[in-house]
This record gives C-alpha cells, sequence and structure tokens, in this order.
C-alpha cells in the first residue's frame, strides 16, 4: 500500500480512503468539536495526503499515524479558523433565534452538547496535550504511532499523556477528587475515567 500511494496508484489511494475515512473524521472531531468542520478537515487530510505522497518514507507500517497527523495539523487550522470567525461574529448582532421542535433536532442538539461537555474540559489543557489524548484515547494509537504522526519522540508521547490524563481526570471529577492517575503502558487506553470515556462519544450521530 505504502509503495502504491507514494507511486500515485489512485486505485491504492481509494483505498487508503475507505479504510481510513471514518478514523480521520473522528480524529478531527475531536480536535475540533464541530460536525462540518471535523467534515472539512477530512476533505483537506485526503488532499493534503494525496499532494504530499512522495514525501511518504518507502518503508513503513500502516499509514493511519500518516494521515492522522495531517489531520492534527489541519485541525490545528481549522480551530485558528474558527476563533477568528467567532471573533467576528461577537462584533455583529445576532438573529433571532427560530424555535424547532423536532424530535431529530433535539436529538442533534443534545448530542452536541454533550459533545461540547467533553471540549469545555478538553479545552482546559494545552494543545500538545489534546492532540496526545486524541490520537492515544480517541484514535486508538500506540505510542510509537502518535510519535510517529506528530513527529516527537516517544518518551515525550508518554510524558504529555500521562500529564493530560491527570489534568482531565481532575477537571471530570472535579477539586474533592485528588486522586492521582498512572500512565497506561497499553495503547494510551484507561477505562473508568468520565473524561476519557465520553471521547467515545457517537460523533456520528447525525
Amino acid at each position: 500500500m505504502r509503495a502504491r500511494v507514494r507511486a500515485g496508484d489512485r486505485a491504492a489511494f481509494a483505498d487508503l480512503y475507505d479504510q481510513n475515512a471514518r478514523a480521520v473524521y473522528s480524529h478531527a472531531l475531536r480536535l475540533t468539536g464541530n460536525w462540518s468542520e471535523a467534515e472539512e478537515v477530512m476533505s483537506e487530510t485526503f488532499l493534503g495526503a494525496w499532494r504530499t505522497r512522495e514525501s511518504l518514507e518507502p518503508e513503513g507500517g500502516s499509514l493511519t499515524p500518516w494521515l492522522l497527523g495531517i489531520a492534527t495539523h489541519k485541525a490545528h487550522n481549522a480551530n485558528r479558523g474558527l476563533r477568528r470567525r467567532l471573533a467576528f461574529l461577537a462584533r455583529t448582532p445576532q438573529p433571532r433565534s427560530v424555535a424547532d421542535f423536532a424530535d431529530e433536532t433535539a436529538g442533534r442538539i443534545d448530542d452536541a452538547r454533550r459533545l461540547a461537555s467533553v471540549h469545555d474540559a478538553l479545552r482546559q489543557l494545552s494543545r500538545p496535550d489534546r492532540e496526545v489524548i486524541a490520537l492515544c484515547v480517541g484514535a486508538g494509537l500506540d505510542y510509537q504511532q502518535a510519535a510517529e504522526a506528530l513527529g516527537i519522540p516517544v518518551g515525550t508521547v508518554r510524558s504529555r499523556l500521562s500529564r493530560a490524563r491527570a489534568r482531565l481526570a481532575r477537571y471530570s471529577a472535579g477539586p474533592a477528587s485528588g486522586r492521582r492517575v498512572e500512565p497506561c503502558e497499553r495503547r494510551g487506553e484507561k477505562e473508568g475515567e468520565a473524561a476519557i470515556a465520553a471521547l467515545y462519544l457517537q460523533e456520528e450521530t447525525r
């Protein structure tokens, strides 16, 4: 697959898309907290991957870390653009809200609120910590794959993940918890933490 993608084989790239589109979209949603932004990031990720395919190392394993690394960068740019748009909208009069009582709309609002609550906690982390959480916990990459995606040492991934987990546990449990969260050695996963489990919301619910 790697050799075929590097060579510009469109059929191989279509297979790559089929195998990874859902993972890229979910990763983008965890980083942006917005369905439409995540779709845009996914599109930009595969477009960027096609344009830079020749930069792929000829030897290596799964291409998922490569794609998620591109998606991480695209999501960061999308978030910057969103902040600029929100700043602009804050300076303009708000339109009148129109109530919609359809069941599907109410469900969509509830999903958005739950996703927003996750991002309220995630936004309290630094961007590097958010990215490691999204890759290791959300996307299920191991330390080596996350390091490959971000272009950083494995030790840095471990330290960021441990720090991010501990902070998320404090944010989700409240100041009275005070419990210490130990780093997990298995694919960056840890069961039982409310904030971590929340990352597995059904993002695809539309």
